[in-house]
Protein backbone atom coordinates (compact mmCIF):
# COMPACT_ATOMS: atom_id res chain seq x y z
CA UNK A 1 0.00 0.00 0.00
CA UNK A 2 3.11 2.19 0.36
CA UNK A 3 3.17 4.97 -1.83
CA UNK A 4 -0.34 4.42 -3.58
CA UNK A 5 -1.79 7.81 -4.96
CA UNK A 6 -4.62 9.42 -3.79
CA UNK A 7 -7.66 8.15 -6.24
CA UNK A 8 -9.94 10.56 -7.81
CA UNK A 9 -11.54 12.82 -5.23
CA UNK A 10 -14.45 13.78 -7.27
CA UNK A 11 -16.70 11.11 -7.08
CA UNK A 12 -16.11 10.53 -2.98
CA UNK A 13 -16.23 14.23 -2.25
CA UNK A 14 -19.26 15.39 -4.61
CA UNK A 15 -21.67 13.90 -1.88
CA UNK A 16 -19.92 16.43 0.79
CA UNK A 17 -20.74 19.12 -1.72
CA UNK A 18 -23.88 18.78 -1.02
CA UNK A 19 -23.67 19.17 2.89
CA UNK A 20 -21.88 22.54 2.21
CA UNK A 21 -24.51 25.15 3.69
CA UNK A 22 -24.54 28.78 2.78
CA UNK A 23 -25.83 29.39 6.38
CA UNK A 24 -22.69 28.85 8.73
CA UNK A 25 -22.62 30.22 11.92
CA UNK A 26 -24.05 33.88 13.44
CA UNK A 27 -21.69 36.25 14.27
CA UNK A 28 -21.69 36.76 17.95
CA UNK A 29 -21.82 39.96 19.61
CA UNK A 30 -22.33 41.92 16.13
CA UNK A 31 -21.92 45.56 16.72
CA UNK A 32 -23.33 48.51 14.94
CA UNK A 33 -20.84 49.60 12.56
CA UNK A 34 -19.14 53.11 12.83
CA UNK A 35 -18.73 55.57 10.32
CA UNK A 36 -14.97 56.23 11.85
CA UNK A 37 -12.14 55.59 9.31
CA UNK A 38 -8.80 55.34 10.25
CA UNK A 39 -7.42 57.71 7.21
CA UNK A 40 -6.53 61.12 7.65
CA UNK A 41 -9.04 61.62 5.19
CA UNK A 42 -12.29 61.90 7.18
CA UNK A 43 -14.86 59.94 5.81
CA UNK A 44 -17.67 60.32 8.55
CA UNK A 45 -19.98 62.64 6.97
CA UNK A 46 -20.39 60.73 3.12
CA UNK A 47 -20.67 57.82 5.30
CA UNK A 48 -23.28 58.47 7.62
CA UNK A 49 -25.35 60.04 4.41
CA UNK A 50 -25.10 56.79 2.64
CA UNK A 51 -26.34 55.16 6.15
CA UNK A 52 -29.01 58.15 6.46
CA UNK A 53 -30.73 57.59 2.41
CA UNK A 54 -30.35 53.90 2.67
CA UNK A 55 -32.19 53.40 5.82
CA UNK A 56 -34.36 55.63 5.02
CA UNK A 57 -35.77 53.98 2.30
CA UNK A 58 -35.97 50.91 4.69
CA UNK A 59 -38.13 52.90 7.00
CA UNK A 60 -40.45 54.30 3.69
CA UNK A 61 -40.90 50.28 2.75
CA UNK A 62 -41.67 49.35 5.94
CA UNK A 63 -38.57 47.10 5.68
CA UNK A 64 -36.03 45.65 8.31
CA UNK A 65 -32.56 44.60 7.38
CA UNK A 66 -30.43 41.58 7.53
CA UNK A 67 -28.36 41.36 10.31
CA UNK A 68 -24.92 42.09 10.57
CA UNK A 69 -22.30 39.93 7.95
CA UNK A 70 -19.96 37.95 10.02
CA UNK A 71 -16.38 39.33 10.16
CA UNK A 72 -15.12 36.34 8.15
CA UNK A 73 -18.47 37.36 5.62
CA UNK A 74 -17.22 40.72 5.70
CA UNK A 75 -13.54 40.50 5.30
CA UNK A 76 -14.04 37.71 2.43
CA UNK A 77 -16.48 40.59 1.03
CA UNK A 78 -14.57 42.91 0.83
CA UNK A 79 -11.27 41.57 -0.37
CA UNK A 80 -13.26 39.92 -3.18
CA UNK A 81 -14.68 43.56 -4.32
CA UNK A 82 -11.17 45.76 -3.57
CA UNK A 83 -8.89 43.01 -4.55
CA UNK A 84 -10.60 40.41 -6.73
CA UNK A 85 -9.29 37.51 -5.04
CA UNK A 86 -10.60 35.91 -1.39
CA UNK A 87 -8.04 36.49 1.72
CA UNK A 88 -5.48 34.29 2.46
CA UNK A 89 -5.26 31.85 5.79
CA UNK A 90 -3.50 34.17 7.15
CA UNK A 91 -4.95 37.42 5.96
CA UNK A 92 -8.04 36.42 7.30
CA UNK A 93 -6.34 35.32 10.70
CA UNK A 94 -4.94 38.76 10.64
CA UNK A 95 -8.30 39.97 10.16
CA UNK A 96 -9.99 38.40 12.59
CA UNK A 97 -7.75 39.05 15.89
CA UNK A 98 -8.83 42.72 15.69
CA UNK A 99 -12.61 42.46 13.86
CA UNK A 100 -13.69 45.69 15.27
CA UNK A 101 -15.01 48.41 13.69
CA UNK A 102 -11.80 50.05 13.99
CA UNK A 103 -10.50 47.09 12.71
CA UNK A 104 -12.86 47.26 9.65
CA UNK A 105 -11.01 50.65 8.83
CA UNK A 106 -7.92 49.91 9.56
CA UNK A 107 -7.81 46.78 6.73
CA UNK A 108 -9.92 49.04 4.31
CA UNK A 109 -6.82 51.72 4.14
CA UNK A 110 -4.62 48.65 4.37
CA UNK A 111 -5.94 47.29 1.10
CA UNK A 112 -6.61 50.31 -0.44
CA UNK A 113 -2.87 52.01 0.34
CA UNK A 114 -0.10 49.79 1.67
CA UNK A 115 2.65 48.93 -0.80
CA UNK A 116 1.81 44.83 0.01
CA UNK A 117 -1.78 44.97 -1.81
CA UNK A 118 -0.60 47.52 -4.26
CA UNK A 119 -0.43 44.59 -7.13
CA UNK A 120 -3.49 43.24 -6.59
CA UNK A 121 -5.49 46.13 -6.28
CA UNK A 122 -3.84 47.34 -9.65
CA UNK A 123 -4.36 44.09 -11.52
CA UNK A 124 -8.09 44.00 -10.16
CA UNK A 125 -9.05 47.62 -11.37
CA UNK A 126 -7.25 46.85 -14.63
CA UNK A 127 -8.82 43.79 -15.04
CA UNK A 128 -12.54 45.42 -14.43
CA UNK A 129 -11.81 48.35 -16.77
CA UNK A 130 -9.86 46.32 -19.57
CA UNK A 131 -13.16 44.08 -20.02
CA UNK A 132 -15.45 47.62 -19.40
CA UNK A 133 -13.27 49.70 -22.47
CA UNK A 134 -12.54 46.65 -24.79
CA UNK A 135 -14.99 44.02 -23.13
CA UNK A 136 -13.24 40.51 -22.41
CA UNK A 137 -12.62 39.56 -26.04
CA UNK A 138 -11.32 42.88 -26.67
CA UNK A 139 -7.51 42.45 -28.59
CA UNK A 140 -7.75 38.41 -28.39
CA UNK A 141 -9.47 38.74 -32.01
CA UNK A 142 -7.44 37.86 -35.02
CA UNK A 143 -6.14 40.66 -36.58
CA UNK A 144 -7.47 42.70 -33.87
CA UNK A 145 -6.93 46.80 -34.17
CA UNK A 146 -6.64 46.87 -30.23
CA UNK A 147 -3.68 45.64 -28.24
CA UNK A 148 -4.97 44.47 -24.93
CA UNK A 149 -1.50 44.65 -23.81
CA UNK A 150 -1.34 48.48 -24.18
CA UNK A 151 -4.81 48.78 -22.82
CA UNK A 152 -3.59 46.83 -19.64
CA UNK A 153 -0.63 49.29 -19.35
CA UNK A 154 -2.45 52.22 -19.51
CA UNK A 155 -4.83 50.96 -16.59
CA UNK A 156 -2.16 49.58 -14.92
CA UNK A 157 -0.46 53.05 -15.12
CA UNK A 158 -3.28 54.99 -14.35
CA UNK A 159 -4.19 52.80 -11.00
CA UNK A 160 -0.63 52.44 -9.72
CA UNK A 161 -0.67 56.18 -9.30
CA UNK A 162 -4.68 56.49 -8.35
CA UNK A 163 -5.44 58.49 -11.05
CA UNK A 164 -8.16 61.15 -10.53
CA UNK A 165 -10.86 59.31 -12.46
CA UNK A 166 -12.14 62.18 -14.74
CA UNK A 167 -8.15 62.87 -15.97
CA UNK A 168 -8.65 59.39 -16.95
CA UNK A 169 -11.88 59.94 -18.63
CA UNK A 170 -10.16 62.28 -20.45
CA UNK A 171 -7.40 60.66 -21.37
CA UNK A 172 -9.25 57.87 -22.56
CA UNK A 173 -11.83 59.90 -24.80
CA UNK A 174 -9.03 62.57 -26.51
CA UNK A 175 -6.00 59.95 -26.86
CA UNK A 176 -3.54 60.05 -29.97
CA UNK A 177 -0.31 57.64 -30.33
CA UNK A 178 0.21 53.81 -31.30
CA UNK A 179 -1.73 51.21 -29.56
CA UNK A 180 1.50 48.63 -28.82
CA UNK A 181 4.11 48.96 -26.12
CA UNK A 182 7.43 49.08 -27.53
CA UNK A 183 6.46 51.75 -30.97
CA UNK A 184 6.99 55.17 -31.29
CA UNK A 185 4.76 57.83 -29.56
CA UNK A 186 2.90 54.91 -27.55
CA UNK A 187 0.06 55.77 -26.23
CA UNK A 188 -2.56 52.98 -24.40
CA UNK A 189 -5.23 55.00 -24.16
CA UNK A 190 -5.84 54.96 -28.06
CA UNK A 191 -7.08 51.00 -27.45
CA UNK A 192 -10.16 52.40 -26.18
CA UNK A 193 -11.79 54.35 -29.55
CA UNK A 194 -9.62 52.78 -32.33
CA UNK A 195 -11.27 49.68 -32.96
CA UNK A 196 -14.96 51.97 -32.62
CA UNK A 197 -14.08 54.11 -35.54
CA UNK A 198 -15.74 52.04 -38.07
CA UNK A 199 -19.04 52.46 -39.58
CA UNK A 200 -18.82 56.54 -38.90
CA UNK A 201 -18.02 56.59 -35.62
CA UNK A 202 -21.37 54.56 -34.25
CA UNK A 203 -19.33 52.36 -31.72
CA UNK A 204 -17.20 55.04 -30.22
CA UNK A 205 -20.52 57.68 -29.89
CA UNK A 206 -22.57 54.87 -28.20
CA UNK A 207 -19.70 53.56 -26.19
CA UNK A 208 -18.28 56.27 -24.67
CA UNK A 209 -21.86 57.91 -24.02
CA UNK A 210 -22.89 54.47 -22.15
CA UNK A 211 -19.56 54.20 -20.17
CA UNK A 212 -18.74 57.79 -19.59
CA UNK A 213 -22.31 59.48 -19.24
CA UNK A 214 -24.66 56.46 -18.50
CA UNK A 215 -26.39 57.50 -21.07
CA UNK A 216 -27.56 54.71 -23.95
CA UNK A 217 -27.88 57.70 -27.04
CA UNK A 218 -27.42 54.36 -29.83
CA UNK A 219 -31.46 54.50 -28.59
CA UNK A 220 -31.74 57.37 -30.99
CA UNK A 221 -29.31 56.40 -33.82
CA UNK A 222 -32.51 55.26 -36.04
CA UNK A 223 -35.56 56.82 -34.85
CA UNK A 224 -36.69 59.35 -31.80
CA UNK A 225 -36.72 57.61 -28.47
CA UNK A 226 -40.23 56.61 -27.60
CA UNK A 227 -40.89 56.79 -24.26
CA UNK A 228 -38.84 60.54 -23.67
CA UNK A 229 -38.12 63.61 -25.58
CA UNK A 230 -34.83 62.15 -26.47
CA UNK A 231 -34.19 63.39 -30.41
CA UNK A 232 -32.41 61.33 -33.21
CA UNK A 233 -30.50 64.36 -33.35
CA UNK A 234 -28.37 63.95 -30.18
CA UNK A 235 -26.83 60.07 -31.33
CA UNK A 236 -25.24 62.06 -34.53
CA UNK A 237 -24.58 65.24 -32.49
CA UNK A 238 -22.67 63.56 -30.65
CA UNK A 239 -21.51 61.24 -33.20
CA UNK A 240 -20.01 64.49 -34.94
CA UNK A 241 -17.38 65.31 -32.25
CA UNK A 242 -15.85 62.19 -33.74
CA UNK A 243 -15.60 63.06 -37.23
CA UNK A 244 -11.59 64.05 -37.09
CA UNK A 245 -10.97 60.67 -35.50
CA UNK A 246 -8.85 58.29 -37.92
CA UNK A 247 -6.93 54.84 -37.24
CA UNK A 248 -4.41 54.58 -39.70
CA UNK A 249 -3.13 50.69 -39.89
CA UNK A 250 0.44 49.71 -39.88
CA UNK A 251 1.31 46.32 -41.62
CA UNK A 252 4.33 43.35 -40.61
CA UNK A 253 6.22 44.19 -43.48
CA UNK A 254 4.94 41.96 -46.73
CA UNK A 255 2.09 40.89 -44.77
CA UNK A 256 -1.42 41.67 -44.13
CA UNK A 257 -1.02 41.37 -40.26
CA UNK A 258 -2.02 44.40 -38.56
CA UNK A 259 1.51 45.21 -36.14
CA UNK A 260 0.07 48.46 -34.24
CA UNK A 261 -2.42 51.28 -35.09
CA UNK A 262 -1.96 55.04 -34.75
CA UNK A 263 -5.18 56.91 -33.32
CA UNK A 264 -4.64 60.70 -34.54
CA UNK A 265 -6.71 63.72 -35.37
CA UNK A 266 -7.15 65.75 -39.07
CA UNK A 267 -9.11 67.83 -40.47
CA UNK A 268 -12.69 66.97 -41.43
CA UNK A 269 -14.52 68.19 -44.28
CA UNK A 270 -17.81 67.66 -43.80
CA UNK A 271 -20.33 64.62 -45.67
CA UNK A 272 -21.60 67.35 -47.96
CA UNK A 273 -18.19 67.57 -49.28
CA UNK A 274 -18.75 71.78 -48.96
CA UNK A 275 -17.50 73.89 -46.83
CA UNK A 276 -14.78 72.58 -44.38
CA UNK A 277 -15.87 75.45 -41.79
CA UNK A 278 -19.40 73.92 -41.47
CA UNK A 279 -18.06 70.34 -41.50
CA UNK A 280 -21.52 68.29 -41.17
CA UNK A 281 -22.58 64.76 -40.74
CA UNK A 282 -25.97 63.90 -42.23
CA UNK A 283 -28.51 61.67 -40.74
CA UNK A 284 -31.66 59.71 -42.00
CA UNK A 285 -34.93 60.23 -40.83
CA UNK A 286 -37.44 57.72 -40.64
CA UNK A 287 -39.64 59.29 -43.52
CA UNK A 288 -36.56 59.57 -45.72
CA UNK A 289 -34.90 62.81 -45.66
CA UNK A 290 -31.63 64.12 -44.61
CA UNK A 291 -30.57 66.16 -41.86
CA UNK A 292 -27.18 67.53 -40.73
CA UNK A 293 -25.70 67.77 -37.17
CA UNK A 294 -23.17 69.13 -35.94
CA UNK A 295 -21.24 68.79 -32.81
CA UNK A 296 -23.35 69.50 -29.43
CA UNK A 297 -23.28 68.12 -26.45
CA UNK A 298 -25.94 65.89 -24.52
CA UNK A 299 -26.81 69.06 -22.47
CA UNK A 300 -26.94 71.00 -25.32
CA UNK A 301 -23.51 72.61 -25.54
CA UNK A 302 -22.40 73.42 -28.97
CA UNK A 303 -19.23 73.73 -29.98
CA UNK A 304 -17.69 75.53 -33.26
CA UNK A 305 -18.63 73.76 -36.61
CA UNK A 306 -15.46 74.16 -37.90
CA UNK A 307 -13.88 70.46 -39.23
CA UNK A 308 -10.30 72.32 -39.17
CA UNK A 309 -8.18 70.70 -36.20
CA UNK A 310 -6.65 73.94 -35.42
CA UNK A 311 -9.87 75.76 -35.09
CA UNK A 312 -11.23 73.67 -33.05
CA UNK A 313 -10.49 69.63 -31.72
CA UNK A 314 -13.75 68.48 -31.44
CA UNK A 315 -12.31 65.26 -29.59
CA UNK A 316 -10.76 67.43 -27.20
CA UNK A 317 -13.95 70.04 -26.27
CA UNK A 318 -15.79 66.30 -25.98
CA UNK A 319 -13.46 65.72 -23.26
CA UNK A 320 -13.79 68.85 -21.87
CA UNK A 321 -17.30 68.63 -21.61
CA UNK A 322 -17.52 65.39 -20.43
CA UNK A 323 -15.64 65.84 -17.43
CA UNK A 324 -16.91 68.55 -16.06
CA UNK A 325 -20.70 67.35 -16.77
CA UNK A 326 -22.65 65.90 -13.68
CA UNK A 327 -23.94 62.85 -15.47
CA UNK A 328 -20.05 61.84 -15.43
CA UNK A 329 -19.66 61.85 -11.88
CA UNK A 330 -23.25 60.13 -11.25
CA UNK A 331 -22.69 57.49 -14.41
CA UNK A 332 -19.11 56.38 -12.02
CA UNK A 333 -20.73 56.82 -8.82
CA UNK A 334 -23.72 54.46 -9.70
CA UNK A 335 -21.16 51.78 -11.54
CA UNK A 336 -18.97 51.40 -8.50
CA UNK A 337 -21.80 50.95 -6.22
CA UNK A 338 -23.33 48.49 -8.34
CA UNK A 339 -19.68 46.54 -8.22
CA UNK A 340 -20.41 46.64 -4.48
CA UNK A 341 -23.28 46.07 -3.86
CA UNK A 342 -24.83 44.25 -6.43
CA UNK A 343 -26.92 46.22 -8.03
CA UNK A 344 -26.47 50.28 -9.13
CA UNK A 345 -29.31 53.24 -8.60
CA UNK A 346 -30.39 52.20 -12.29
CA UNK A 347 -31.06 49.44 -14.43
CA UNK A 348 -29.16 48.90 -16.15
CA UNK A 349 -26.38 51.03 -14.27
CA UNK A 350 -25.66 52.84 -18.42
CA UNK A 351 -29.18 53.53 -18.31
CA UNK A 352 -29.56 56.48 -16.84
CA UNK A 353 -32.47 58.04 -18.83
CA UNK A 354 -34.68 60.63 -17.71
CA UNK A 355 -37.85 57.66 -17.85
CA UNK A 356 -35.52 55.30 -15.84
CA UNK A 357 -35.13 57.19 -12.40
CA UNK A 358 -32.93 55.95 -9.80
CA UNK A 359 -33.77 54.32 -6.57
CA UNK A 360 -32.18 56.89 -4.59
CA UNK A 361 -31.67 60.26 -6.67
CA UNK A 362 -30.31 62.11 -3.19
CA UNK A 363 -27.87 59.86 -2.21
CA UNK A 364 -26.60 59.14 -6.28
CA UNK A 365 -26.63 62.95 -6.86
CA UNK A 366 -24.80 63.09 -3.16
CA UNK A 367 -21.96 60.88 -3.40
CA UNK A 368 -21.55 62.29 -7.56
CA UNK A 369 -20.45 65.81 -5.93
CA UNK A 370 -18.53 64.39 -2.76
CA UNK A 371 -16.27 62.24 -6.10
CA UNK A 372 -16.23 65.76 -7.82
CA UNK A 373 -14.85 67.59 -4.30
CA UNK A 374 -12.51 64.75 -3.63
CA UNK A 375 -10.59 65.26 -6.79
CA UNK A 376 -12.38 62.13 -8.69
CA UNK A 377 -10.71 60.40 -6.29
CA UNK A 378 -11.88 56.50 -6.31
CA UNK A 379 -9.74 55.08 -3.54
CA UNK A 380 -12.25 57.33 -1.58
CA UNK A 381 -15.72 56.62 -3.00
CA UNK A 382 -14.59 52.70 -2.18
CA UNK A 383 -13.95 53.86 1.44
CA UNK A 384 -17.22 55.11 1.58
CA UNK A 385 -18.90 52.51 0.27
CA UNK A 386 -17.48 49.32 1.84
CA UNK A 387 -17.39 51.16 5.42
CA UNK A 388 -21.09 52.03 5.08
CA UNK A 389 -24.14 50.09 6.89
CA UNK A 390 -25.72 48.37 3.70
CA UNK A 391 -22.50 47.10 2.59
CA UNK A 392 -21.81 45.26 6.18
CA UNK A 393 -25.27 43.19 5.92
CA UNK A 394 -25.56 40.03 6.25
CA UNK A 395 -27.44 37.91 2.65
CA UNK A 396 -29.45 36.07 4.44
CA UNK A 397 -33.17 37.23 4.23
CA UNK A 398 -35.32 37.90 7.20
CA UNK A 399 -39.07 37.60 7.38
CA UNK A 400 -39.70 41.20 6.90
CA UNK A 401 -37.16 41.82 3.87
CA UNK A 402 -37.68 38.81 1.38
CA UNK A 403 -39.62 41.00 -1.08
CA UNK A 404 -36.19 42.88 -1.25
CA UNK A 405 -35.33 40.74 -4.33
CA UNK A 406 -34.54 42.30 -7.70
CA UNK A 407 -34.02 39.41 -9.69
CA UNK A 408 -37.94 38.98 -8.77
CA UNK A 409 -38.47 42.67 -10.93
CA UNK A 410 -38.17 44.90 -7.47
CA UNK A 411 -36.41 47.77 -7.16
CA UNK A 412 -33.08 47.47 -5.08
CA UNK A 413 -33.88 48.64 -1.57
CA UNK A 414 -30.23 47.49 -0.42
CA UNK A 415 -31.77 45.68 3.18
CA UNK A 416 -29.00 43.21 2.38
CA UNK A 417 -26.33 41.81 0.79
CA UNK A 418 -27.43 40.29 -2.54
CA UNK A 419 -25.33 37.03 -3.71
CA UNK A 420 -23.83 37.09 -6.52
CA UNK A 421 -21.35 34.66 -8.28
CA UNK A 422 -17.91 35.50 -8.79
CA UNK A 423 -16.54 36.71 -11.91
CA UNK A 424 -14.04 35.06 -13.20
CA UNK A 425 -11.99 36.60 -12.78
CA UNK A 426 -11.95 36.73 -9.23
CA UNK A 427 -12.44 32.60 -9.44
CA UNK A 428 -9.21 32.01 -11.33
CA UNK A 429 -7.18 34.46 -8.72
CA UNK A 430 -8.92 33.18 -5.77
CA UNK A 431 -8.14 29.71 -6.88
CA UNK A 432 -4.34 30.81 -7.21
CA UNK A 433 -4.84 32.21 -3.63
CA UNK A 434 -6.32 28.81 -2.34
CA UNK A 435 -3.15 27.10 -3.95
CA UNK A 436 -0.67 29.57 -3.07
CA UNK A 437 0.10 29.71 -6.69
CA UNK A 438 0.12 33.52 -6.26
CA UNK A 439 3.55 33.25 -4.34
CA UNK A 440 5.62 31.67 -7.35
CA UNK A 441 8.16 33.43 -9.24
CA UNK A 442 6.47 33.96 -12.58
CA UNK A 443 6.19 37.76 -14.49
CA UNK A 444 2.90 39.40 -14.78
CA UNK A 445 2.69 39.34 -18.09
CA UNK A 446 3.26 35.60 -17.42
CA UNK A 447 0.72 35.26 -15.17
CA UNK A 448 -1.54 37.41 -17.14
CA UNK A 449 -1.25 35.11 -20.32
CA UNK A 450 -2.02 31.61 -18.10
CA UNK A 451 -5.21 33.42 -17.09
CA UNK A 452 -6.18 34.52 -19.99
CA UNK A 453 -5.98 30.84 -22.06
CA UNK A 454 -8.44 30.11 -18.99
CA UNK A 455 -10.82 32.52 -19.20
CA UNK A 456 -11.06 32.15 -22.84
CA UNK A 457 -12.90 28.92 -22.95
CA UNK A 458 -16.06 31.14 -21.17
CA UNK A 459 -15.96 34.46 -23.42
CA UNK A 460 -18.46 34.61 -26.82
CA UNK A 461 -18.11 37.61 -29.34
CA UNK A 462 -21.34 38.12 -30.99
CA UNK A 463 -19.82 40.65 -33.62
CA UNK A 464 -23.00 42.71 -33.44
CA UNK A 465 -22.70 46.15 -34.32
CA UNK A 466 -22.16 47.17 -30.60
CA UNK A 467 -19.71 44.51 -30.04
CA UNK A 468 -21.61 42.12 -27.88
CA UNK A 469 -19.87 39.19 -25.90
CA UNK A 470 -21.39 36.87 -23.28
CA UNK A 471 -19.66 34.57 -20.55
CA UNK A 472 -20.37 30.69 -20.44
CA UNK A 473 -19.16 31.54 -16.99
CA UNK A 474 -22.61 31.07 -15.01
CA UNK A 475 -23.21 27.46 -14.32
CA UNK A 476 -23.12 26.18 -17.15
CA UNK A 477 -22.12 22.51 -17.99
CA UNK A 478 -18.91 23.80 -19.12
CA UNK A 479 -18.08 26.08 -16.30
CA UNK A 480 -19.17 23.04 -14.05
CA UNK A 481 -16.98 20.45 -15.41
CA UNK A 482 -14.37 23.18 -15.11
CA UNK A 483 -14.34 23.41 -11.63
CA UNK A 484 -14.47 20.18 -11.15
CA UNK A 485 -11.81 18.53 -13.20
CA UNK A 486 -9.88 21.31 -14.80
CA UNK A 487 -6.23 22.10 -14.07
CA UNK A 488 -6.35 24.41 -11.45
CA UNK A 489 -8.75 22.47 -9.30
CA UNK A 490 -6.20 19.53 -9.64
CA UNK A 491 -3.53 21.52 -8.50
CA UNK A 492 -5.41 23.27 -6.09
CA UNK A 493 -6.07 19.46 -4.62
CA UNK A 494 -2.86 17.72 -5.07
CA UNK A 495 -0.51 17.16 -2.21
CA UNK A 496 2.77 18.73 -3.92
CA UNK A 497 5.35 19.71 -2.02
CA UNK A 498 5.19 23.72 -0.84
CA UNK A 499 1.20 23.82 -1.71
CA UNK A 500 -1.36 24.50 0.12
CA UNK A 501 -2.88 21.21 0.64
CA UNK A 502 0.97 20.11 1.14
CA UNK A 503 1.15 22.15 4.26
CA UNK A 504 -2.19 21.68 6.00
CA UNK A 505 -1.97 18.12 5.50
CA UNK A 506 1.59 17.48 6.80
CA UNK A 507 0.97 20.00 10.00
CA UNK A 508 1.39 18.35 13.13
CA UNK A 509 -2.30 19.36 14.50
CA UNK A 510 -4.95 17.13 14.73
CA UNK A 511 -7.29 16.06 11.81
CA UNK A 512 -10.42 18.61 13.04
CA UNK A 513 -8.13 21.44 12.93
CA UNK A 514 -6.93 20.83 9.79
CA UNK A 515 -10.67 20.45 8.56
CA UNK A 516 -10.90 23.61 10.28
CA UNK A 517 -8.23 25.59 8.09
CA UNK A 518 -9.54 24.52 5.16
CA UNK A 519 -13.13 25.76 6.25
CA UNK A 520 -11.45 28.98 7.49
CA UNK A 521 -8.86 29.24 4.01
CA UNK A 522 -12.39 28.63 1.63
CA UNK A 523 -15.45 29.87 3.51
CA UNK A 524 -14.49 32.35 6.07
CA UNK A 525 -15.89 30.14 8.38
CA UNK A 526 -15.60 27.31 11.21
CA UNK A 527 -17.30 24.11 9.73
CA UNK A 528 -20.85 23.51 11.54
CA UNK A 529 -20.98 20.51 13.19
CA UNK A 530 -22.73 18.42 10.29
CA UNK A 531 -20.29 19.50 8.12
CA UNK A 532 -17.28 18.22 10.60
CA UNK A 533 -19.44 15.21 11.38
CA UNK A 534 -19.64 14.42 7.18
CA UNK A 535 -15.62 15.55 7.21
CA UNK A 536 -14.85 12.88 9.93
CA UNK A 537 -16.95 10.55 7.99
CA UNK A 538 -14.76 10.66 5.23
CA UNK A 539 -11.28 10.58 6.97
CA UNK A 540 -12.97 6.89 8.47
CA UNK A 541 -13.65 6.24 4.71
CA UNK A 542 -10.40 6.60 3.61
CA UNK A 543 -8.72 5.02 6.72
CA UNK A 544 -11.10 2.05 5.45
CA UNK A 545 -9.42 2.51 2.13
CA UNK A 546 -6.02 2.85 3.07
CA UNK A 547 -5.31 -1.07 4.27
CA UNK A 548 -2.83 0.46 7.07
CA UNK A 549 -1.50 3.19 5.49
CA UNK A 550 -2.46 6.04 7.84
CA UNK A 551 -0.85 8.86 5.85
CA UNK A 552 -2.30 7.92 2.71
CA UNK A 553 -5.73 8.16 4.13
CA UNK A 554 -5.22 11.48 6.28
CA UNK A 555 -4.15 13.62 2.35
CA UNK A 556 -6.57 11.60 0.68
CA UNK A 557 -9.72 12.86 2.89
CA UNK A 558 -8.26 16.47 2.94
CA UNK A 559 -8.20 16.06 -0.67
CA UNK A 560 -11.82 15.33 -0.61
CA UNK A 561 -13.19 18.10 1.76
CA UNK A 562 -10.86 20.74 0.20
CA UNK A 563 -12.12 19.63 -3.22
CA UNK A 564 -15.68 19.64 -2.21
CA UNK A 565 -15.05 23.11 -0.83
CA UNK A 566 -13.66 24.48 -3.38
CA UNK A 567 -16.96 23.21 -6.08
CA UNK A 568 -19.55 24.60 -3.90
CA UNK A 569 -21.89 27.43 -4.23
CA UNK A 570 -20.65 29.08 -0.98
CA UNK A 571 -17.06 29.27 -2.18
CA UNK A 572 -17.70 30.52 -5.91
CA UNK A 573 -20.70 32.71 -4.47
CA UNK A 574 -19.72 36.37 -3.32
CA UNK A 575 -21.90 36.47 -0.36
Amino acid sequence: MRGRQPTNVGMIAIGFVFALVLDGPDCVGAKKISNTSSSSVDSTAQIEAINHHISQGWKDYEIKPSALATSGEWCRRVFLDVLGRIPSHQELKEFLANPSLEGKAKLVEQLLYEEKYSKDYVRNWTTLWTNILIGQNGGNEENSFISRQGMRHYLRQSFSVNKPYNRMVYELVTATGTTQPGIDNFNGATNFLVMKLEEKASQATAHTARIFLGLQVQCTQCHNHPFNDWKQSRFWEMNAFFRQTVALRRFEPGTRDIRYVELSDQDYGGEGGGDPEQAEVFYELRNGLLKSAYPVFVDGTEVSQSGFVTDVNRRQELGRLITSSPYTQEAIVNRMWSHFLGYGFTKPIDDMRPDNPPTHPELLTYLGEQLRLSGFDLKQLIRWIVLSRPYSLSSRINTSNAQDDPQLGETPKFSRFYLRQMRAEELYESLLVATQAHMTGKTDEDREAAKNRWLSQFTIAFGTDEGDETTTFNGTISQALTMFNGDLIRKATSDEKGGFLHTVAHSKVKPTKKIQHLFMAGLARQPTRQELKTANELFLLRAQEAEGDANWASIAALQDIWWAILNSNEFIINH
